[in-house]
Formats: structure tokens, sequence, C-alpha cells
């Protein structure tokens, strides 16, 4: 039984042992949902209904961060909504980072074209959010919590009836960073909802739910179908649990990935940028330059993710008391994944899989098939389609993205949802200069990563053969047709609206997250390949196109394009004479 296989049994097991404790079945009698289940068909009143939506987005949380993903990590009203609905393995967003994600999600377009490239000066002239359209289908709508778009400015956006958000990353408590004698004189953090400036009151994920909670039961018009988009803070760095949780995992001992120990059978076949981070604000070593272990973290980490999961219980509570529960889709899922070591990695931006790849679940009883592992590949950048979709709205012409709505109810089975490649974009930031720019494309199982600006190697994955991507098969000769095919896929598709190639950046406002441990890991070797004796003939070779013939000559142990330096052999005057006729040998 292959990895990917056990990974699903083990969801679906754990879905089952949900069910059977909800439904107070003894977890052994539960029998476990197929991979694939037939299409819940509705009935035509089912159909012409307008569908209410929930969004519930997270900030920074792991693919594998949930209860009935992760022993030991207690998420329990999550879980029933897997065991109910039906789990998306293979999500990933094409933008590993809070602004460029976020964007996609709300505009269906990738970062190359909304321009949202970074966290540091976000623009948003020109830019419609899916919302918008949602609007015009009669829908009300309603946004809470992190926007973090438009030089951080908290006002209200366009496309939303009912609006609640904060400057910047927002804060866990009234008084994150704020003194003492400042607090004891009235200065809190401030929501702005409505235009209004509000004091915060209490902690963010608890009171964004008051709101949350209090517009669904009291503001909204009950006669109009409404799209709530739920937009946590959490688990965002620090992440700072509430006092009932502030001790939830005490005794809990979280363990990292292999990948994060210092050995060289880790770091062989990775590029040179990757063992450099390890002593950086994004590295294992000296992350965020504390020197807390990320086994403690993720005690804070996860502790403030189960507020989120009591959110979640609320709001469904909220659902079944209405009776809207079979009217309205539920969606969890994240902006972006997020390492705890991954390849002496923390935090996001690269396009390993840690990074790359986020939780997501969805739920509506009788439309979205129950206790299912759905393997259908689902980017951010088809959320604000599939919305659309569902709502009965016309896709825009701007949409770069596909309706995943016929894989999500089951109509079209995993197997045969024909899913684009999976193109990643990240644009290097001068905040945080130790991520290259990086782009990536995947195509079936195949992962091609590129860098940007910087002296390093490619790489190229199995991703299914090797989910940890510990095997780097870039320059392995029977993968030579596959990188080459896939590097000219990776050029076209990331070509603008225009066609152009355009490699954008903001402005540089400090020197950024330069700090390395006086006492910590140095730089990275070069690779040994790399390191020659001068004067070789085969200089042109690594600059030539790749190639079968370039291969094969290499096979053979020639060079491909002979080439000794100036004055040697046949790059030489004395090599040239013999190609000039005998009256131009005497010429001056």
């Amino acid at each position: 039984m292959n990895r990917a296989r056990q990974f699903q049994k083990r969801i679906l097991g754990a879905a089952a042992a949900i069910v059977a404790i909800s439904s107070g079945c003894p977890a052994a009698l539960a029998e476990p949902a197929p991979a694939t289940k037939a299409a819940v068909d509705p009935s035509p009143a089912q159909q012409q209904r307008p569908r209410n939506v929930i969004f519930i987005l997270v900030d920074d949380l792991r693919f594998d961060g949930l209860g009935f993903l992760q022993p030991g990590i207690k998420t329990p009203n999550i879980d029933r909504l897997a065991a109910g609905g039906s789990y998306f393995p293979n999500t990933r967003v094409t933008s590993s980072l809070c602004s460029p994600s976020r964007a996609t999600i709300l505009t269906g377009m990738t970062a190359r074209n909304h321009g949202v490239v970074d966290n540091n000066n976000s623009s948003e002239e020109g830019l419609t959010f899916f919302p918008k359209y949602l609007q015009g289908q009669g829908y009300q709508t309603a946004f809470f919590g992190k926007w973090h778009m438009g030089n951080d400015t908290a006002s209200p956006r366009p496309g939303f009836d009912k609006w609640l958000s904060f400057s910047g990353q927002g804060n866990y408590y009234p008084n994150t960073g704020i003194p003492d004698a400042q607090f004891a004189k009235g200065v809190v953090h401030k929501y702005n909802v409505d235009g209004r400036q509000v004091p915060q009151q209490g902690y963010i994920t608890d009171e964004l739910t008051d709101y949350a909670v209090n517009w669904l039961s009291k503001e909204r018009d009950p006669k109009k179908p409404f799209f709530l988009y739920f937009s946590h803070k959490a688990v965002h760095s620090d992440p700072l649990p509430p006092p009932r949780y502030a001790h939830q995992y005490d005794n809990f001992q979280f363990r990292l990935p292999a990948s994060a120990a210092n050995t060289p059978e880790n770091y062989k076949g990775k590029p040179r940028w990757v063992y450099d981070q390890r002593n950086t604000w994004h590295g294992i070593d000296f992350y965020y330059n504390s020197d807390m272990p990320m086994t403690e973290y993720l005690k804070y980490y996860y502790a403030t993710l189960s507020a989120v999961d009591d959110s979640v219980g609320r709001i469904m509570q909220y659902l079944k008391k209405a009776g809207l529960e079979k009217d309205t889709l539920v969606v969890f899922t994240s902006d972006n994944g997020f390492q705890v070591g991954e390849h002496g990695l923390i935090d996001k931006r690269n396009a390993y899989e840690a990074s790359v790849k986020v939780p997501l679940v969805m739920y509506e009883p009788g439309t979205v098939p129950a206790g299912v592992v759905n393997t259908g590949a689902i980017r951010n950048l088809d959320f604000a389609p599939t919305f659309l979709d569902l709502a009965g709205a016309p896709k825009p012409a701007q949409f770069e993205g596909k309706s995943a709505w016929p894989l999500i109810t089951g109509k079209v089975a995993a197997k045969d949802w024909q899913a684009p490649d999976f193109t990643y974009e990240y644009y290097w930031e001068w905040t945080f200069p130790q991520t290259p720019g990086t782009f990536a494309i995947q195509r079936g199982n195949l992962k091609y990563i590129q860098y940007y600006g910087v002296y390093d190697i490619d790489e190229l994955y199995d991703v299914a053969a090797d989910p940890e991507e510990m095997h780097n098969l870039a320059e392995d000769p029977k993968y030579l047709d596959a990188k080459i095919a896939l590097r000219k896929a990776l050029y076209d598709q990331l070509a603008n609206t225009e066609g152009k190639h355009v490699i954008p950046y903001t402005q540089r406002q400090s020197i950024g997250a330069v700090r390395r441990n006086r006492n910590g890991t140095g730089a990275a070797p070069f690779p040994d390949a790399w390191l020659v004796e001068p004067n070789r003939e085969d200089r042109l070779d690594p600059i030539v196109n790749d190639s079968r013939f370039k291969q094969a000559a290499h096979d053979r142990g020639e060079n491909f394009i002979p080439s000794p330096i100036v004055g040697q052999g046949t790059n030489s005057v004395e090599h040239g004479m013999k190609s000039l006729p005998p009256a131009a040998k005497g010429r001056n």
C-alpha cells in the first residue's frame, strides 16, 4: 500500500470514528466511506433555491493541522465538518503569502495579473472582488476579519454590505503590544465596523465570531441568500491563545519533520538558499530571531487554533438552530500553508508542499457527499469561479480559475476531474530577502521549481513517490524531456494578460529581516559539481539549452560545444591562421 493510500485510509477511518461517536455507535462498527461516492442529486426545489455560503479562512494553517489528520490536535468541530462533508487533500495556493493569496481568492486572478505581489504596498486599484457579482445575484454579503491589502487600511471595500476589519495583521488581545501605562489611559486596538472606529474589547477570534453570529441572527435580511466571508487572524504569528486554552498542550510533545535535522542527507540535492535560510528569520535555527524551540511554538499555534474550532462550532450551532444547515455551504480553508522545519525552513513563501498545500473541508448535507476524501486538485484561484457558479452568476472574463462545483458535489468523480496545471509564483520581497523569487509548475505528479535572480540550482520532484521532496530529479537524465517540457509550460503560463513576462516589485523602505545568529549555522557551500578546474573546454555547455543531443554527448564523455579559452587550441590566432589564404597570413 503506497503512502497516499495509507494517508487516505487514515483520514477515512478518523472521519468514520467521528461519525460513530456523534451517532452513539461504537467506532469499531462504523464503516469508512469510500474514496469516491455517487453524486448527491438534489431535488428540483433544492436545485432552484439560492444557496447560502460561509467561507471560513484561517491564516497560516498547515495542510495537516487538524485533529482528523494529526493525532493529538484537538479540533472536534472542524473534524465533524470533515466527517459530515468532504475533505480535499490536493488543495494548493498559487502564491503562498497572505496578501497575494487573499487577492487571488477575492479576484479570481493570479498575482501577476491582480498586482498584489507582497505584503508591503498592495494597491487594489482596478480590482473587482467576487462578492460584488454575488450582490448582483441578490446576495447579502458580509466580511469579518483580516483583509491585509491596500496599504493596511481597514476601510470598507466594495462588494460587501456588512464590514468589520482592522489594520494590518490585527491583534489577539485589545492591549497586545501596548504598554500598561497607555492601556490605563484607554489606548486599545480598534476595528473598523462599517466605517466607524470601534474599540476591540475581547479576544479577537471570539469577538469576530460574536459580530458574525450577530449579523447572521439579527442584522441580515432573512429573505435573501447570504455570503459570509469570515477571515480569521489566527493562527498567524505570533499566535496567542485565549486564557481557556493557554495550557492546553503543556504536556504534549510535538514532533518536527525528519528533514528539519541539519544533516548532509537532508540537504543533498537542495539549492544553496535552503541551507542559507536555516539561520534566518524563516529558518528553523533562528526563526523570528528567537531561540524558542519550534516544539514549544507549536503549543501556542495549536492552542490558538482551538479558539477557531470553537468559532466553527458556534457558526454550526447557529445554522442548525435556524434550520439553515442544509441550505448553507460551509467552506473551511487557509490562505497558505506553514512549514515547521521541513528542509530546515519555517513559515511559507516557497514552492515546497508544506508551504503551498492548505486544508480544505466543505460541508452541506444533501449537496456535498459526506465522509469523502476527494482527491481532485483545487487551487485558491478556483474559489471565486466556484462561488459564482453555485450562485448561478456568469463567470467574468478576467477570472483565471475553474469552477470546482461539479467536483465538490460529486457530479464529476475525482478520477475524471481535468485539473489545470498548478502554476506557482512568488516574487522576491525586500522585507524578507532570504527566499528568492520562485516559480513552479506541477503537472500530474511532477513538480518543477526554478528560482529568479539567484545563483542556484532548480528542482524537480515526483510528489506522489516522494511527498517530502527529498530526491531532486532535475539532473536525472531520465527526466530530461519532462523537465524541458515543464520549463516551457511554466514560462508560457506565467505570461500576464498582455502576454508579457514581467517581474513586479515594490519600493524598498528598509534593510529587511537580514539578521543571523552570530553563533549559528554558516552559509552553504556551492554544489560539488560546480567546483571545477580552470580552462575547461566544456565551459559553454551549461549555458547551451538542455536537449537530448547535449545529454547524449555528455553520456559519451564528450563536450557538446568545445570552447577553449581565448588564446588556446581552436580558440587561438594560430589556429585561426590555418583557415586563411596564404596572402592574408602576412597582413598586419
